[in-house]
């Protein structure tokens, strides 16, 4: 009898375990946050985290082009909100925030979540990213949020190598590939079909051989 109760309370013990971790699954993105550690800036307010943020510039030293802002933002409450941009207060670069499918603002799902950057990703894009943030160097980010307000944190600068390449940003493109095609192209078809077109030689040999040799010819046999 008492080997019983004992198999009884063991497994009642494991059915309650389980569903206490079940619970804990099911019971948001707050949850799920509060376990983990992320080594890149983060930064809480209100229903609003925001984690892993990092600007990422282009991947080769000295190189031109814009520069991005990753992150994942969480969003613990029980309604959506928008992130209405991003902004770098310490910096001059303009943010341009875009979502991942169509256009308007970016959502953040109530218990859900949204990252920026990446392929397939919501993209914060700073033009000028070359100009305005370094390698090496700390930048001061800020997320506003429809509800929220303003989360702000400071992210580290990194280029767009090894681990972060598939979140880089996309090189700047080059100004030669796209003057030479546009050039080449529209001026030597237009200039040959003028001439072929256009020229003298065509039109006189057309019109003398038409209208001269037909029209001669029958009126001197119909005089004899």
């Amino acid at each position: 009898m008492s080997r019983s109760l004992r198999r009884g309370a063991l497994a009642a013990t494991a059915v309650v375990f389980s569903i206490a971790s079940l619970a804990a699954c099911g019971a948001g993105q707050d949850a799920q946050t509060l376990q983990i550690k992320p080594d890149n800036a983060a930064a809480t307010k209100g229903d609003i985290e925001v984690q892993n943020a990092l600007v990422i510039t282009q991947g080769q030293k000295g190189e031109k082009g814009p520069a991005v802002v990753s992150a994942t933002v969480f969003n613990n409450g029980t309604k959506a909100q928008t992130l209405d941009g991003i902004t770098l207060p310490g910096g001059k670069g303009k943010v341009a925030l875009k979502p991942a499918e169509g256009s308007g603002k970016v959502t953040v799902p109530a218990l859900g979540y949204v990252v920026i950057g990446g392929k397939g990703n919501a993209s914060a894009v700073i033009e000028d990213g070359a100009a305005t943030v370094r390698d090496g160097e700390v930048q001061k980010v800020l997320f506003q949020l429809s509800s929220t307000g303003g989360v702000e944190l400071e992210a580290f600068v990194v280029p767009a190598t090894g681990a972060f390449a598939p979140f880089g940003p996309t090189a700047a493109p080059a100004a030669t590939p796209s003057g030479t095609p546009s050039g080449t192209p529209s001026g030597s078809p237009s200039a040959g079909a003028t001439g072929a077109a256009a020229g003298a030689t065509p039109s006189g040999s057309a019109s003398g051989s038409a209208t001269g040799t037909p029209s001669g010819s029958p009126s001197h046999s119909a005089g004899h």
